[in-house]
Parts: structure tokens; C-alpha cells; sequence
């Protein structure tokens, strides 16, 4: 046991649910009032589910014991069995979401909350399942560039070049000599993630192979672009069509910049937000991208007040 090792609070139970066929992993904390409205956490690109620990775990004991809180392992993503595949459709997200939605809570909304790649996918789903949302919170994910329809050819051969490398193992995610080095790995990307975090999320972003050495829980085909171009007009359509009251939390760190060197701005997302009929902003400070890392308190105070 490693001695900085980060103490849960509140444990998960987990449980597999097939849909799509795949076989998909889902956390649940604590044992909610029947009938409460179920909160439901989406982690972002190359995440897992665990990552919420933190920010559950700072939770009133309150809010715990009323409500269902469940997070997922995306397809692909973490302990989720996902059929063989060269690249991902984000598409599939949305549709996957919807299918478990539907087999857990049928006929009842939710309060949905996500992270980057999940804020995406919660703010395109929201727009198309407007009546399943009672409360949506996107957590830094911003979408992507506008494109332009010159862009096409080059796009859809730079997706062929990557199926290609991914073929040829190019792709491949490194392995890791143990879990103190994907602890390691962590820190490094985000420097304010702590020891005694890094360490607890490592047993849970990484496993062991049979030789000992660790594999991030994340298929490399992630890695290969889709060939489609990003609308966004088809976008604000979607953001148009979102009825339930939205929270927009960013981090007090640029990250938005720092991806994209000016080719799309803060001041572009926020642009797009205006269309949403009901919409809150928030800044996490001392925070970067990984804000429910950095700043797990002050996030779930932020949750907790625009849910209730």
C-alpha cells in the first residue's frame, strides 16, 4: 500500500450493463431514495469513471443520500468491453447514453453532468433528448473549430492515413513499468493533481499485464480523427433545441488557447453559448482542465447549487 495513497470517502458499487454490444461498466455511489432524480456524471477523452471520486466524495451528505449518482466508462474508456473497431463515432456516445439511459431510468429526467469530451457529448444529447434533462452542466467542453468544406478531401485522407497507422501499431499507447509511473504520468500532465490522488487514480486509469507492466485503460483507435467536418451550425441547432437550464464551468486556465492556438477562442464557445435559452456561467479558479481534480470542493458546491 502506498502510503499517500488518496482515502475514498464514499465507495463505489459497480455494475455492468449490456447495450450496443457492448458490455458497459457503471459506478454508483451510495443507496438513493427511490423516485429521486438521478445524477449522471460523463468523464471526458481518455478518462474513466473514477475520476469523479474526488468531487463525489465532496458531496453533502444531503445531497448523497437523495439522489442515484452513477458515472460510466465511455466505450472504449476504462472497464467497459467494447467490440473491436479502428476509430469511434461520436455518434455512438449519444446513442449509448440514450440506451442506458433508457434501461435504468426509463421515462424519468436527469440531472446530467460532463467533462470535456463528455461536456460535448451531454450538450449535442440534450439538444436531441430535450425531455430527458432537468438540469445540464458542462464542465469544459468546448467542441471543436469551425471547419470549412475545402477541408473535406484532406480530412477524409488524414483519416485514411490513420487507419493505416493504426494498423501498423503506430497508435499504440505505451506501457507504463508500474503504477507509481502512471502515477507519475498524471502529475506530469496535470500539476496540481497531488500524490495521494495520482496514486488512487492510477489503480483505476491503468491495469497490469501479465508481465507486469501497466496499460492505460483506453483503446488507442481514440487516437485516429473522424473524417467528418465539425458544423457549427449544426451545433447551434442542437444547442437551440436544449431546454433545460445550463451551467457552463470552465477553469480559471486557459486550456481552450493552449489547444487550439487561436484557431477557436473562449470568446468563440461563449459566442455559441448564447443561443441556449437558459444558461449560467461559472470560473473555477487555481483550476485547469481537470477541475474536478484541482478543485473538487468547490465544483461540487457549484453542482449542488444549480441542481437542487
Amino acid at each position: 500500500m502506498i502510503e499517500s495513497m488518496y482515502q475514498v470517502l464514499r465507495e463505489s458499487q459497480s455494475f455492468w450493463v449490456p447495450l450496443r454490444g457492448c458490455r458497459y461498466h457503471v459506478r454508483q455511489w451510495g443507496t438513493p431514495l427511490p423516485g429521486a432524480t438521478p445524477l449522471v456524471l460523463a468523464h471526458g477523452w481518455m478518462d474513466v469513471a473514477a475520476s469523479w471520486q474526488f468531487m463525489v466524495d465532496a458531496l453533502s451528505e444531503a445531497f448523497v443520500q437523495q439522489r442515484p449518482i452513477i458515472a460510466m466508462d465511455w466505450r472504449g474508456f476504462g472497464q467497459t468491453e467494447t467490440p473491436s473497431t479502428d476509430c469511434y463515432w461520436f455518434p455512438d456516445y449519444l446513442a449509448d447514453l440514450d440506451t442506458l439511459l433508457d434501461t435504468l431510468y426509463p421515462q424519468q429526467s436527469i440531472d446530467l453532468v460532463g467533462h470535456s469530451m463528455g461536456g460535448n457529448a451531454v450538450m449535442l444529447y440534450a439538444g436531441s433528448r430535450p425531455e430527458r434533462i432537468r438540469r445540464l452542466v458542462n464542465l469544459e467542453g468546448f467542441g471543436l473549430a469551425a471547419t470549412r468544406p475545402s477541408q473535406a478531401p484532406g480530412r477524409m485522407g488524414e483519416w485514411l492515413d490513420q487507419l493505416k497507422d493504426h494498423r501498423e501499431g503506430k497508435n499504440d499507447l505505451k506501457p507504463y513499468a508500474d503504477s507509481a509511473a502512471v502515477a507519475a504520468r498524471l502529475m506530469k500532465t496535470n500539476p496540481r493533481l497531488g500524490p495521494d490522488k495520482a496514486h488512487w487514480l492510477a489503480q483505476h486509469w491503468a491495469r497490469p499485464d501479465s508481465q507486469g507492466q501497466w496499460h492505460i485503460l483506453g483503446d488507442a483507435a481514440h487516437k485516429v480523427i473522424n473524417p467528418y467536418l465539425f458544423h457549427v451550425e449544426e451545433t447551434l441547432e442542437m444547442y437551440r433545441r436544449i431546454s433545460a437550464p445550463v451551467l457552463a464551468v470552465q477553469a480559471s486556465d486557459d486550456s481552450l488557447s493552449q489547444w487550439w492556438k487561436g484557431k477557436f477562442t473562449l470568446a468563440e464557445f461563449h459566442e455559441r453559448l448564447k443561443v441556449i435559452a437558459s444558461l449560467e456561467n461559472a470560473v473555477i479558479q487555481d483550476a485547469g482542465h481537470m477541475l474536478h481534480h484541482d478543485q473538487p470542493q468547490t465544483l461540487a458546491e457549484l453542482i449542488e447549487k444549480f441542481v437542487n
